[in-house]
């Protein structure tokens, strides 16, 4: 008897779960009466997570002319959000290390996610959004779903796998996964960040990522990840023809006010990106 996705993910912790601090990350920066140096003392109590966010302040990426030695001053300089977004990539990161999974290499899994993450980064620049830094985590996130698919339901991950492989008209695996649980995994995505409390532009633009015109109330950023998904694969792959990737919506075009001229660029530089990124995050 099929299970709903409320009944798939209700048990979700028992998979996998953020550490307390991360979660406590989240929290405080939505409230308003938290300092640089309240954040800085909670994030401390992760030794390991201090030391990954010192190594980030102090790379190439953030470009600071002086060294960064205490957390407090990289939230300083850095500033709240910055920090909550890397505090919740690397932990989410780290969260899914050690648990076996059989259908897709962890390795490749991420490289596709940094990719992506890079590539919303990049095209939020280009619209000069102010969050552009939290597309970079809406993008880094945008399947995390399928490794909760893969972990909990492996024969069934499978054959869904197996369907959008064997069919002839390419079905697209989220499609694939909706015939055989009767969901997908950008739903599971949502519900696991909505379990932990992520900021609402990050649940609707990973919930959405493939179906970017029922997005509500984040449509422009949902748009984002959608088109950094095929970029991301044309990266991967190292083409700038759209027709190697996941066709992009029409509708992601139109509410960017991005356009295709945009795709070679942004493919570059996430290239260029990339090695940088995937020493930081994963190294």
């Amino acid at each position: 008897m099929p299970v709903s996705l409320e009944e798939f993910t209700q048990d979700i912790d028992h998979l996998v779960s953020l550490p307390g601090v991360s979660l406590r990350v989240n929290e405080m920066v939505n409230d308003p009466s938290s300092t640089a140096a309240d954040l800085s003392k909670v994030i401390c109590q992760d030794p390991a997570l201090a030391a990954r966010l010192l190594r980030i302040a102090n790379s190439p990426a953030y470009g600071l002319s002086t060294q960064v030695n205490t957390v407090t001053r990289a939230v300083s300089i850095i500033g709240t959000k910055r920090i909550r977004d890397l505090v919740l990539a690397t932990s989410t990161m780290s969260a899914f290390d050690g648990i076996p999974n059989e259908l897709v290499s962890m390795e490749d899994f991420w490289s596709h996610s940094l990719y992506c993450g890079a590539a919303a980064h990049l095209l939020a620049e280009q619209r000069n959004m102010k969050h552009a830094e939290t597309m970079f985590l809406g993008g880094l996130l945008h399947d995390i779903g399928q490794l909760v698919i893969f972990h909990k339901e492996p024969q069934k991950a499978k054959q869904a796998l197996l369907l959008s492989i064997e069919e002839h008209d390419d079905l697209a695996l989220h499609k694939a996964e909706q015939e055989i649980f009767g969901f997908d995994h950008a739903q599971v995505g949502a519900a696991l960040l909505r379990h932990w409390h992520f900021p609402a532009l990050l649940i609707e633009s990973v919930a959405f990522h493939h179906a970017p015109e029922q997005a509500q109330n984040y449509p422009i950023e949902t748009a984002l990840v959608h088109i950094a998904n095929s970029i991301a694969t044309l990266a991967e792959i190292d083409s700038v023809s759209e027709q190697d990737a996941v066709q992009i919506e029409a509708a992601a075009w139109r509410v960017t006010g991005l356009d295709k001229a945009t795709i070679e660029r942004t493919v570059r530089f996430t290239q260029a990106q990339f090695s940088d990124m995937r020493n930081l995050l994963l190294g």
